[in-house]
C-alpha cells in the first residue's frame, strides 16, 4: 500500500453511502411503481397491441435499471466507492426515458 503524505487521513464518509443507497432504493421503487401503473392502465383500457408492447418493453426498462441500481448499491459497500461512468449514468438516463415514453405508449 502506498504511504500517504503526513496529514492525510483515511476518508470518513459518514452516513453519506447509506444515504446514496437509500437514494437509488427510492429510485427504483419509484420506477417500479410506475411500470405496475402503466401495466394496471393497459388492462383497465382493454390490452390493444401497443399497450402490450409498451407494457412489455417497461418491464424491460424497470429490469435494466435494477441491474444498474443494484451495481451502484453493491460499490458503495467499498471505502472508496468509483465515480458513476458515463455508461452507467447514460443507462439509467435512458431508462428513465424509456419508461416515460412507455407509459405515454400505454396510454395512448
Amino acid at each position: 500500500m502506498p504511504e500517504r503524505p503526513a496529514g492525510v487521513r483515511d476518508r470518513d464518509p459518514g452516513l453519506q453511502p447509506e444515504r446514496t443507497r437509500l437514494a437509488w432504493r427510492r429510485t427504483t421503487l419509484s420506477c417500479a411503481v410506475a411500470a405496475v401503473l402503466a401495466g394496471r392502465q393497459a388492462v383497465h383500457r382493454g390490452l390493444s397491441g401497443v399497450g402490450i408492447v409498451g407494457v412489455a418493453l417497461g418491464a424491460l426498462v424497470w429490469l435494466a435499471f435494477l441491474l444498474v441500481a443494484q451495481r451502484r448499491i453493491r460499490l458503495m459497500d467499498a471505502p472508496r466507492p468509483p465515480v458513476m461512468t458515463s455508461r452507467a449514468a447514460a443507462a439509467v438516463a435512458g431508462c428513465t426515458v424509456a419508461l416515460a415514453v412507455f407509459g405515454a405508449a400505454v396510454l395512448w
